[in-house]
């Protein structure tokens, strides 16, 4: 990887309605950073959420010139977003995380560290160490991701985290306008592929937090029901057909996974 003098982190944020998150966010994140003296940019993608988030985000980014907002109206969904933000970004590494303090900023500069040896890091909540305050979700998380271990045959703990740091020329070797299609089975489509191509991956530990501000936007039976579907489709070696039309015309996809 390149020396830590010459890295220049993007930090891919995802938003539909976190006002209440998104600032604190970003001074988490900016305060983890800021010791390793690397260059950072943070890149919202707001999909044109009625709370207001990129109202407080462009307050933010007046006075932060680190802070970039992105605010779609034409599309919807956590993977597109992703990817709209990887097309943004300028950094040579890209790191992505959810908005709502699930996954934790103060994991940020040990996972960059680790991309020295690693194409891959992805925050685990399944390896020792790590874990999750709601246990509900934890356990019902645990028991598909074994079902996803066993029907496509590789040894990643948790395919749908969702929390990653990989380099950005190893990220665009791989077919990501296809990867990033749908919801947040994107992570499982992403690791597969990954794996498939031999790339080195890494599991560290993170506990995700019950989110501090805002409700949830899971819809766990539908997640259940298009995740299995897209694991059957990657075990059967069928991609998944873009929904970019489908979304620019106005159909709502959670920013969310389980």
């Amino acid at each position: 990887m390149d020396s830590e003098a010459s890295l220049k982190l993007s930090v891919i944020l995802p938003t539909y309605n976190e006002r209440d998150n998104i600032v604190e966010l970003i001074d988490a994140i900016e305060a983890r950073l800021a010791p390793e003296g690397w260059s950072y940019e943070l890149i919202v993608v707001d999909d044109n959420s009625p709370d207001g988030t990129s109202e407080v985000v462009v307050a933010r980014a007046a006075a932060d010139p680190a802070v970039r907002l992105s605010v779609r109206t034409t599309e919807r969904g956590l993977s597109s977003a992703i990817s709209h933000g990887i097309r943004q970004a300028s950094g040579n590494v890209i790191v992505v995380m959810d908005t709502d303090f699930n996954h934790d900023p103060e994991m940020l500069a040990q996972m960059v560290k680790f991309l020295e040896y690693y194409d891959i890091v992805i925050g685990s909540r399944f390896t020792m160490g790590g874990g999750m305050e709601d246990t509900w979700r934890y356990r019902a998380s645990y028991l598909f991701n074994v079902m996803v271990r066993f029907v496509l045959r590789t040894q990643v703990q948790d395919n749908l985290s969702g929390f990653f740091a990989m380099r950005r020329d190893r990220l665009e070797a791989l077919d990501l306008e296809r990867i990033f299609a749908g919801y947040g089975e994107y992570f499982m489509r992403l690791l597969f592929l990954a794996w498939r191509q031999g790339y080195k991956l890494l599991e560290v530990p993170v506990f995700y937090r019950n989110r501090r501000h805002g409700q949830s936007k899971s819809q766990f039976v539908n997640m259940f029901v298009t995740y299995t579907v897209a694991m059957i489709k990657l075990r059967l070696g069928v991609w998944p057909r873009l929904v970019r039309a489908k979304q620019a015309a106005g159909h709502v996809l959670g920013l969310k996974r389980t």
